[in-house]
């Protein structure tokens, strides 16, 4: 990516954040969303690249734009899959809560992962602990292997987690083992 491309990015993201602040506080997030949405894609469409959305909008938010395959920039190279969320956290939106971002990130065609599903589980460890997680595998078992491999006793650990109703089995987990929790 150019940095030409990286900037345009950051006006993409900003026209999201933009749009949808005069509905922060307000408390209706689809609204917010709605706004967010419109500005991005109108941004993205001003864009150089051919881009395919293959994480967006999708079936979950019933969204009739940045939805899966829709082709968006301007039809010139580079050729790039698009991942896009014009904003995560429109719950703390809609509360005047501060901690939303709006997102969009670029990769070469073909080489982001693309999933239809609306949650998975995802853990990021850092260059110590790469390779000894298995998702597989207990909470229990990966903070005591990802301390290890930091050489620390896993209550020195702090996990960040999203704090969402499907992440409470999570965050007891997380608790039990007696690591931090930044929610």
């Amino acid at each position: 990516m150019n940095r030409n491309l990286a900037l345009e990015l950051l006006r993409v993201t900003e026209a999201g954040a933009l749009a949808a602040a005069p509905l922060q506080g307000r408390g209706n997030k689809i609204a917010a969303d709605a706004r967010a949405v419109e500005a991005i894609r109108a941004a993205l469409a001003d864009v150089d690249m051919r881009g395919t959305v293959v994480i967006g909008e999708g079936e979950k938010d019933e969204a009739p734009m940045l939805y899966f395959g829709e082709k968006i920039g301007n039809g010139l190279e580079p050729e790039v899959d698009v991942a896009v969320d014009p904003i995560e956290g429109t719950s703390l939106t809609a509360s005047g809560l501060p901690g939303a971002i709006s997102v969009v990130a670029l990769a070469e065609r073909g080489s982001m992962f693309t999933t239809h599903v609306h949650y998975m589980q995802k853990l990021v460890v850092g260059r110590r602990a790469r390779g000894v997680i298995d998702l597989e595998m207990p909470v229990e078992w990966n903070l005591r292997r990802i301390a290890k491999a930091e050489g620390l006793p896993a209550q020195e650990l702090t996990v960040v987690v999203l704090e969402r109703d499907r992440n409470k089995d999570v965050i007891a987990q997380i608790r039990e083992v007696g690591a931090r929790i930044k929610l």
